[in-house]
């Protein structure tokens, strides 16, 4: 995605990590669908030493062999954003992968295994069904009651109900409701009104993810990318927003930062580009 926003893809070998992500797939067993079906979707590598198949082709499966949620909605995104055209994808064992990983109260678990279930596995979820255009792997319903149930005394949402807000965890919830286009009739009023609030305060320069932290690189996308789902985007402070996002630039090693003098990483040097593209900055692919 980064590089997609630099106009650099063509960098990369496309068709090679392409056939890599669909070596990734957990599909159903040749002999017994049922007996993994619900294990199904993408995993994160290869190193619980499957053989190498980036065809469609069923295998038999492999003992402890299953997706993780997250995994199945990069390996999608990822393929998407290559050109794929999602072929080999086998979307009936994705589907029944997915509904297996949720739970009672709506939100999701990354995989089988178990782990934490919070709202950015709700946004995984999310993802995946937009992506498929398939949402019966999911009750709409209760996650969308999930999300509510989520929100905060100050109006921003949080990992779960009863957990601090957070900037990431806004971004995870709102998006994904607004993929199910659920906003409006999830949140009141006034509930609205207050999460926009919440959203805009979290600008100082660049912005934060909770009240009294400091601004970070990341927060330009996560608080960013939530107001500008919200339609409030041309409100915040694109000047110094901009100036802030810069500022955490590494100019003799390149990427950028949490903070201005820290030392660049792959996740705030997306995530400072993905802030950059929403300002428009010149030269990057819009998101």
């Amino acid at each position: 995605s980064g590089l997609d926003l630099l106009g650099a893809l063509d960098t990369v070998n496309k068709q090679e990590i392409i056939d890599w992500i669909y070596s990734l797939q957990v599909l159903p067993d040749k002999d017994d669908e049922d007996k993994n079906l619900f294990r199904c979707g993408f995993r994160g590598s290869s190193t619980i030493g499957v053989p190498y198949n980036p065809s469609k082709e069923q295998v038999s499966a492999y003992p402890y062999d299953s997706g993780h949620i997250a995994m199945t909605y990069t390996g999608l995104c990822s393929l998407l954003l290559l050109g794929d055209d999602l072929s080999r994808v086998n979307r009936k064992a994705c589907v029944e992968g997915l509904k297996s990983l949720q739970l009672a109260d709506g939100s999701f678990y990354p995989s089988l295994e178990g782990g934490e279930n919070d709202m950015r596995f709700v946004y995984c979820a999310s993802c995946v069904s937009y992506i498929l255009d398939d949402w019966t792997g999911m009750d709409v319903d209760r996650t969308a009651s999930y999300i509510r149930n989520s929100m905060g005394y100050d109006y921003g949402l949080a990992q779960g109900p009863g957990l601090e807000t957070h900037g990431g965890s806004t971004f995870c919830a709102v998006a994904s409701l607004c993929l199910m286009d659920k906003v409006q009739s999830v949140f009141s009023p006034t509930q609205l009104a207050g999460l926009k609030r919440w959203c805009m305060f979290r600008q100082q320069t660049g912005f934060q993810g909770r009240p009294n932290k400091p601004t970070d690189t990341c927060y330009s996308f996560w608080v960013g990318g939530t107001l500008k789902l919200l339609d409030c985007y041309p409100l915040i402070d694109h000047v110094a927003n901009r100036e802030f996002i810069l500022s955490t630039q590494d100019t003799v090693v390149g990427g950028f930062g949490k903070w201005p003098d820290s030392h660049p990483d792959a996740l705030h040097s997306y995530f400072g580009v993905a802030g950059l593209s929403l300002l428009g900055e010149g030269g990057l692919s819009p998101m």
